[in-house]
């Protein structure tokens, strides 16, 4: 009976180490796969949640240079565990509301001028990141930005 026992956790381990990719995308499970992955010396994917990133402050202003846009933006992880940076969509668009540039800016790009090392924000951690682009032809009152 003992030997049935231990063959159950057996299989109940492997079950959870074979399925953690799956099974760390949820708020339930994260915790006992963490606990499991610190004792077996496994890895957990990143968390990836980009609805809990908070925008704090953004603008996009003239660069102080002709046909050249200045992005500011300042944003704060606030899920649970500690994230990648995330993608940055932005969305620039003219006086009838009309999108005229689009354009979604991955963590090595927008990261470029310093704003920051670490691969990944901590829970409650703020960046703040500052990079150029062109401006379109047509005139940019508006502008949106999204997490991906």
């Amino acid at each position: 009976m003992l030997a049935v026992a231990g063959l159950a956790i057996l299989l109940a381990a492997q079950l959870l180490l074979a399925q953690r990719h799956e099974l760390a995308a949820s708020e339930r499970w994260r915790p006992l796969l963490g606990g499991v992955c610190d004792v077996l010396a496994c890895d957990l994917p990143a968390w990836r949640e980009p609805a809990a990133y908070t925008m704090l402050a953004r603008s996009v202003q003239p660069a102080g240079e002709p046909g050249v846009l200045r992005v500011e933006a300042s944003f704060r992880n606030d899920a649970r565990w500690p994230q990648p940076w995330p993608a940055l969509w932005l969305s620039l668009s003219d006086v009838r509301g009309q999108p005229v540039a689009q354009r979604t800016f991955a963590p090595d790009e927008y990261r470029a001028g310093g704003a920051g090392t670490t691969a990944e924000l901590a829970p409650g951690q703020s960046a703040s990141v500052r990079f150029n682009v062109v401006e379109p032809a047509e005139p940019i009152v508006a502008f949106t930005f999204e997490f991906r």
